[in-house]
């Protein structure tokens, strides 16, 4: 079942319900709504624990002579050669396998969530959870301010974060993930500030690509009225973009409350490598926590980056029960 119309989250899912007698009573719908209920009242629960910035590791420095104590510098008699020569095999057999342990893997560069207008990064938890399980070892979730009046100044930030995180992973490119407005910041730092140079993947979760019509009172906010059809952000989005080098990947729902229309979250640009992929049965905000969506955005970020344009056509879907 589609939805034409919406409000704030959950009122018009609500108000649909009111209007439409028992036999024409959605069971999907109704699954939607209480879903969107739960996961927002456990959103409210965790967002205080989200609003301070995440923790960076620090690097571990080398370890030298300079840190090694004072007894482990001065010679001590040994074994005898054949001893000393069997304790180095094994020594060097133990480093290697270590070494390779600490080795990341070639095609998995770190994975940065960025949350969606008003939030933090506590929405990604499960998201976070499921990426970790599956092999994804350097995950990092940026908060921005809920005071950001500007998806340009937040693009920016944006940049400055990721050069920060490649400086110190060691690492050329990253992954994203972006939630509603964190998707339109990261395809602006893409499209629009070269941060397809850094950028492998883009997987956007309910992004209004094309501009949202719902709640029209909410534009008195500068950041919702950049987000509103053809607006100055968005005309600029729709600029040829030849040579950009990431991949995008958009998730989304028919039942999406905050996507006026439904297909306002689908990119289309005829320069964009594109993926569109439908899910059914889902509103916005479960969206980041949904698992069936959460094992499409690992496989989304698990395709080869050689994938060329006639695969990433427009297409695919996703139903969740």
């Amino acid at each position: 079942m589609k939805a034409t119309k919406a409000l704030p989250p959950l009122l018009p899912l609500c108000r649909r319900l009111l209007h439409i007698g028992p036999a024409g009573l959605s069971l999907t719908l109704l699954k939607a709504t209480a879903l969107e209920i739960a996961i927002l009242a456990g959103h409210l629960v965790l967002y205080p624990s989200g609003m301070t910035p995440e923790r960076r590791p620090s690097p571990v420095p080398p370890r030298t002579l300079a840190h090694l104590p004072d007894a482990d510098l001065d010679p001590a008699p040994g074994p005898d050669p054949a001893d000393r020569a069997a304790n180095s095999t094994a020594s060097s057999a133990a480093d290697g396998i270590a070494d390779a342990a600490r080795l990341p893997g070639p095609t998995r560069p770190p994975v940065v969530l960025l949350h969606g207008f008003i939030d933090n990064r506590s929405v990604f938890v499960l998201l976070r959870r499921s990426l970790a399980q599956h092999g994804r070892q350097q995950i990092e979730s940026l908060n921005y301010s809920p005071l950001t009046c500007d998806i340009r100044t937040a693009a920016e930030l944006l940049g400055r974060h990721i050069e920060e995180i490649c400086e110190r992973t060691g690492r050329q490119e990253v992954d994203i993930v972006g939630h509603s407005l964190g998707g339109l910041i990261a395809r602006y730092y893409v499209q629009r500030l070269g941060g397809d140079v850094r950028v492998r993947t883009l997987v956007t979760l309910g992004t209004p690509h094309a501009g949202t019509r719902v709640v029209p009172l909410a534009n008195a906010h500068p950041i919702v009225r950049q987000m509103r059809p053809g607006s100055g952000v968005l005309r600029e989005l729709c600029e040829p973009a030849p040579h950009c080098r990431t991949r995008f990947v958009s998730f989304w729902s028919d039942l999406d409350q905050l996507m006026v229309p439904l297909e306002t979250a689908c990119i289309a640009h005829p320069d964009l490598l594109v993926q569109n992929v439908r899910v059914s049965g889902i509103g916005h905000l479960a969206l980041p926590v949904h698992p069936a969506v959460a094992a499409g955005i690992r496989q989304a970020l698990d395709t080869e980056e050689g994938t060329d344009r006639a695969a990433a056509r427009p297409g695919g879907g996703l139903t969740v029960a």
